[in-house]
């Protein structure tokens, strides 16, 4: 006889598998219309992206034998709003320089460039509703020279790309390099200090080390794959931003005869009902005059031990809340000051930083 069973078995886990696909595919079905309304959208918002048109303008001077070369950036979009955001001043794939825009779309600053021909092109970097951009090349001829002199370059850590965007709190690391140009004209070590300026409010960068020394056999270019040693010196910059919060000691508890405790009012109490009479009968008798100021003396006196004192107010309340850093793009300016033993030289790069 044949077994009925397992055909009723194989029948139940054929239903069970088309069961099964049929679950299959009304979740593949569902996850696409999920996704593609998402697809649609992101594909539109890049398309509603308005163009830009990013123009550069690049004039030159010679300063003490090296050529600096002003750099002027326009960024013009095609509705006729503003641009926001930062462009980049690169020569190949080499960034000199990075710089904010300002309300009206531009931005500007000066390079020192060592001796020969540069290119240079501005990259402008988008934002919310314009798209990048990038100008055409401005071909600069620098002086060639021979005194010993340096470039900064900058190269972002963490966050690792430029321009620097940072939640008000955060930290970022950039590696500053420090690039010896004819250092073999050195008489002596040349030590280049650095610093920044151009941070908003609450907002500071330290340097480590915050110093580097060039010598006559400091190397000017660092090879791909080289050591540190086969290298220009390198100082980390942390640019630190400050979140909104509250720091110091907390309020403590109150103690008797302290702040409102009903002993210091007894004692306040009376003194002002003094005070007041002995000034009324300060008309009538001239030692009442005396008295009157030796009593007030006493009062403000008291007064300054108690919580009406700035000073007493802030041990028992604690420090106010600690403003954050404001949001915006703000333009770094990085700069390294030396000497060569005659002229003091002064180099400066700069790097765009927003902060949300």
């Amino acid at each position: 006889m044949r077994d009925s069973s397992g055909d009723l078995e194989q029948v139940h886990v054929r239903g069970m598998n088309r069961r099964s696909l049929r679950l299959d595919l009304v979740a593949g079905l569902g996850l696409a219309l999920l996704v593609l309304p998402m697809a649609v959208a992101g594909a539109q918002s890049a398309s509603n992206a308005v163009s830009t048109r990013t123009s550069l303008t690049v004039t030159t001077s010679d300063q003490g034998g090296q050529t600096k070369a002003s750099v002027a950036v326009s960024v013009a979009a095609e509705d006729g709003q503003p641009a926001t955001g930062a462009v980049t001043i690169n020569e190949g794939s080499r960034q000199l320089a990075q710089v904010a825009l300002n309300p009206t779309g531009q931005a500007s600053t000066v390079l020192a460039l060592p001796g020969g021909m540069h290119d240079l092109r501005a990259v402008y970097s988008g934002d919310a509703t314009h798209q990048t951009s990038v100008s055409q090349l401005a071909p600069v001829q620098a002086q060639v020279g021979t005194a010993p002199t340096f470039q900064l370059t900058l190269a972002a850590v963490a966050p690792s790309a430029l321009p620097m965007t940072l939640t008000a709190g955060a930290a970022g690391t950039v590696n500053v390099t420090i690039n010896p140009v004819n250092p073999t004209s050195l008489t002596s070590p040349m030590f280049v200090t650095l610093s920044c300026s151009g941070l908003p409010n609450q907002a500071s960068c330290a340097f480590s080390p915050a110093s580097v020394e060039i010598s006559p056999n400091t190397p000017t270019s660092c090879p791909a794959g080289s050591p540190a040693s086969a290298c220009p010196p390198v100082s980390s910059m942390v640019l630190q931003t400050e979140a909104a919060g509250t720091v110091g000691l907390a309020a403590p508890a109150s103690h008797p005869g302290k702040g409102s405790d009903p002993v210091t009012w007894a004692i306040l109490l009376p003194g002002v009902l003094g005070l007041g009479g002995l000034a009324w009968g300060a008309r009538r008798r001239a030692w009442l005059s005396r008295l009157s100021l030796m009593t007030l003396v006493a009062l403000v006196t008291l007064l300054g031990t108690t919580a009406c004192n700035p000073r007493y107010d802030y041990f028992h309340h604690g420090p106010p809340s600690n403003l954050p850093t404001p949001a915006g793009t703000y333009t770094v300016t990085v700069t390294g000051q030396s000497s060569d033993g005659v002229t003091a030289i002064t180099q400066n790069t700069t790097m765009a930083l927003t902060v949300q």
